[in-house]
């Protein structure tokens, strides 16, 4: 660093005032009490559910998206097997979703979340089990702990970072392994081929770890695979 480098960043360095750390600091171990408040009343409210499949998938999609009415009926027919639905609560997929459930007269759960714009959760979700949350870690959490398997339609940026979150847990044995479907072979196609070919060619996976998901087109099968996968293992909490 030269002595003009030096002397701007000395310059710029005073600019920072050291209260405003202080403050940072104060702020940051009073959320830690939001936090744990997040983390309290979702561990209250669904304690006690019962066996959830949580599903996710696009907030854009329209009801007349083939995916939303497959949304619809895949809920429905898990809530007709004694499964509830846990959702992000939000429009689209998640929406479908929770409608489904409650035509399957099975437990309707949102779990929401505070970002610019949104309206709230959807009208389909159960009113004892609607959760608004600020934190993202705080929410995916319970999408995990009190599900018994993911159902993953077509989505974006946040649909991805769920169904990887669930592989990655499963990987890492940090959670026993539970039934993570992707619906939709047209939308998913490329990422499994990715995955089968470019991820395992390079080593950052494992042939297993491609085991750790499924792929369909049927709302049936995807029923399927989650029941015949409890025939054989124990309905529990994850952790």
């Amino acid at each position: 660093m030269n002595k003009e480098d030096s002397n701007r960043f000395e310059k710029n360095s005073n600019r920072i005032a050291p209260e405003s750390f202080d403050q940072s600091h104060s702020e940051d171990v009073w959320s830690v009490f939001k936090i744990i408040g997040e983390f309290a009343e979702g561990y209250d409210k669904l304690f006690k559910i019962g066996p959830c499949v949580s599903m996710f998938g696009s907030a854009r999609s329209t009801p007349d998206n083939p995916y939303y009415k497959m949304a619809k009926e895949t809920a429905k027919k898990i809530t007709e097997q004694g499964f509830g639905i846990i959702t992000g609560g939000g429009p689209g997929i998640m929406e479908a979703a929770n409608q489904g459930a409650q035509e399957g007269k099975g437990k309707s759960v949102g779990l929401g979340i505070t970002l610019p714009h949104e309206q709230g959760v959807n009208a389909y979700v159960d009113t004892d089990y609607e959760i608004n949350f600020n934190y993202f870690f705080a929410r995916k959490v319970m999408f995990v702990k009190y599900a018994q398997g993911f159902i993953v339609f077509p989505g974006g940026f946040g649909t991805l970072d769920e169904f990887f979150e669930a592989l990655t847990l499963i990987q890492t044995r940090k959670i026993e392994s539970f039934p993570v479907i992707l619906v939709g072979r047209e939308y998913w196609g490329g990422l499994v081929d990715w995955i089968k070919t470019t991820m395992i060619e390079n080593g950052t996976v494992s042939d297993h770890d491609v085991t750790l998901f499924q792929l369909t087109d049927e709302p049936d099968e995807a029923v399927q695979i989650i029941c015949d996968f409890y025939r054989r293992h124990t309905l529990k909490p994850n952790f």
